[in-house]
């Protein structure tokens, strides 16, 4: 027994059957030709755009298009602009967050409904959710800017029981923006929750059931866990674009509920590129910052 114990250990071959290691460097470029695409893609319009925007907002801001703009590294155009125009920012994300929370709300009994409830009528339902892309996001802006006008059955509505005053009105008010913003990103909340609820056993549901738990336990320790990969991509999809969206502000809203697309929009009009692309930057910095902390203390990382 001694002698079998000291004998030496047979080497081990790491290699599989037919697979040898000619085999492996032959295949090792063939993945890097697959991301040679999308890499290319990425450097062309994301890495060169975001490298010219930030070097535009550093230009010195007494320069003009007739003139010409030089490089000084003027980094006075970050301080100005968050001078300038932080009540527009804080309108944002305010804006932004107030109609991801509405999504959520309204988002997540229609996934829930659709994954669980909606039998023979699933795919019906989930075209419903999906068919407004098939119009224009303009379009449907102005059909909101017609469904809250002054004259409107629903303004009538509400006047009549006294909701609204005898001269109230929704359109050009923060309600108007934010209704918007709900109704046009309420399908980037609604797809990713389906997605997440779709794949629960049912099983489960009635496991807790069956051990007494009432239905709301049942959801937060069952359901709520499950799902929340799904809400954080929800809530995610939907607060960064709304964050930046323009086109409600302007159509529905007035020049006090001005988010910061709208300066950015008319700074660049305007031809002052070092403010508008300093206030670019300084968003995309900002939602970065909150989509990580958001994301962590989610607990869902591996979305990132």
């Amino acid at each position: 027994m001694s002698g079998a114990r000291d004998l030496p250990a047979a080497p081990v071959d790491k290699a599989l059957p037919g697979h040898s290691d000619e085999d492996t460097r032959r295949r090792g470029p063939a993945g890097y030709l697959l991301m040679l695409p999308g890499g290319l893609w990425l450097a062309l319009f994301f890495v060169v755009p975001t490298v010219t925007l930030v070097s535009t907002s550093l230009y010195d801001p007494s320069g003009s298009l007739a003139l010409g703009y030089q490089m000084t590294g003027h980094w006075q155009n970050y301080t100005q602009s968050l001078s300038d125009y932080s009540p527009q920012i804080v309108r944002s994300f305010l804006y932004a967050l107030m109609a991801t929370a509405a999504c959520v709300l309204l988002g997540f009994p229609l996934a829930y409904a659709i994954a669980f409830k909606a039998g023979r009528w699933k795919y019906v339902m989930l075209v419903a959710v999906i068919a407004p892309f098939f119009t224009s996001f303009l379009v449907r802006t102005l059909a909101w800017q017609y469904l809250l006008g002054d004259n409107e059955f629903l303004v009538s509505m509400l006047r009549k029981v006294h909701i609204l005053g005898s001269d109230g009105y929704l359109l050009d008010t923060p309600f108007a923006v934010v209704t918007g913003l709900t109704y046009g990103f309420l399908p980037f909340m609604v797809l990713p929750l389906y997605a997440s609820l779709e794949k629960i056993d049912p099983r489960l549901l009635e496991a807790g059931a069956d051990l007494y738990a009432s239905p709301l336990s049942v959801f937060r320790h069952v359901t709520l866990p499950l799902a929340m990969p799904g809400l954080v991509a929800g809530t995610l999809l939907t607060f960064i674009p709304a964050s930046g969206d323009y086109i409600n502000a302007e159509l529905l809203g007035n020049p006090r509920t001005r988010m910061v697309g709208n300066e950015i929009q008319d700074l660049f009009g305007a031809g002052d590129y070092p403010t508008a692309a300093a206030l670019s930057v300084t968003l995309m910095v900002a939602i970065v910052v909150l989509v990580l902390v958001y994301v962590r203390r989610a607990g869902t990382e591996e979305l990132l």
